[in-house]
């Protein structure tokens, strides 16, 4: 599943090629994505100018004239920018034409959204956490909302109540960056260990953006490229290999149904 630095990418690669073009046509090849996509959409946005791009957590925003559109990656979704006359691919569903270039979001799963927004107000981001990026997740942030926390520490700093876009690989480095042991419930972490883990994740997302994020498996930026992050990971998929740092062998276990690796020598 695309991440913060994935979506980030993908936004900023958005921004460099699709800031204040016309949108000269809308396409909805597929509407059943996670939730439906309204057939409105293509009157409200058609012909608008697309002003700006932002993110909040891993909703991407293209800040229109009049109005958002907030995409989701969902599971498996890209969006790449091509030339109009490019063929289509399987699983592209949903397509803005400028000029000469058209944006296609591509998603075999499924599990992406798409949705057309009045103010910068819905559902699923009315409630989400801080950013990690910026000055609200302060050294004394985790420490101070996990007071009452007895999940396990890495199902606490994934919580996007909390905190949003640390997605699995990035919370496995993380934690294995600060010497924490995942399965630590999150009450039982001291504020020192918080305040290095704060700034090991933001240390961790800025160079997962840097290098464009990171493919495992369906994740490409908007050029189609991969994202090379994947080349820096210290655990994650490293099931019965050599630690870095000890020469210990990596260990997977299972936290919240997803996979959690870690190093038990470094990580105790």
């Amino acid at each position: 599943m695309p991440e913060l630095p994935e979506v980030e990418t993908t936004k900023n690669g958005l921004a460099k090629l699709l800031t204040n073009k016309i949108i000269t046509n809308v396409e909805i090849l597929n509407s059943n994505l996670r939730w439906v996509v309204d057939q409105s959409i293509k009157q409200k946005i058609n012909n608008q100018t697309i002003r700006s791009f932002s993110r909040r957590g891993k909703y991407i925003l293209f800040n229109l004239e009049k109005g958002y559109l907030m995409i989701h990656l969902g599971m498996s979704g890209k969006i790449n920018v091509v030339d109009i006359n490019e063929p289509l691919k399987k699983h592209d569903h949903f397509l803005l034409f400028f000029e000469n270039i058209v944006m296609r979001f591509n998603d075999s799963r499924r599990f992406g959204s798409i949705f057309y927004l009045d103010s910068l107000s819905h559902v699923l981001i009315d409630h989400l956490g801080v950013e990690p990026l910026e000055d609200s997740f302060h050294k004394n942030y985790l420490f101070e909302n996990s007071r009452n926390k007895t999940q396990n520490v890495k199902a606490f700093i994934m919580d996007s109540k909390i905190v949003v876009g640390v997605g699995n690989i990035y919370a496995c480095e993380s934690l294995f960056k600060t010497g924490i042991n995942p399965k630590t419930k999150a009450c039982k972490i001291s504020k020192q260990k918080y305040v290095y883990l704060t700034k090991n994740i933001k240390k961790v997302l800025t160079k997962a953006i840097k290098a464009g994020g990171t493919t495992l498996q369906d994740f490409a930026k908007v050029d189609g490229k991969p994202g090379y992050f994947s080349q820096e990971l210290s655990v994650y998929g490293r099931e019965n290999e050599n630690c870095f740092n000890c020469n210990g062998k990596i260990k997977r276990i299972i936290q919240n149904q997803r996979s959690t690796f870690y190093c038990p020598k470094c990580q105790k």
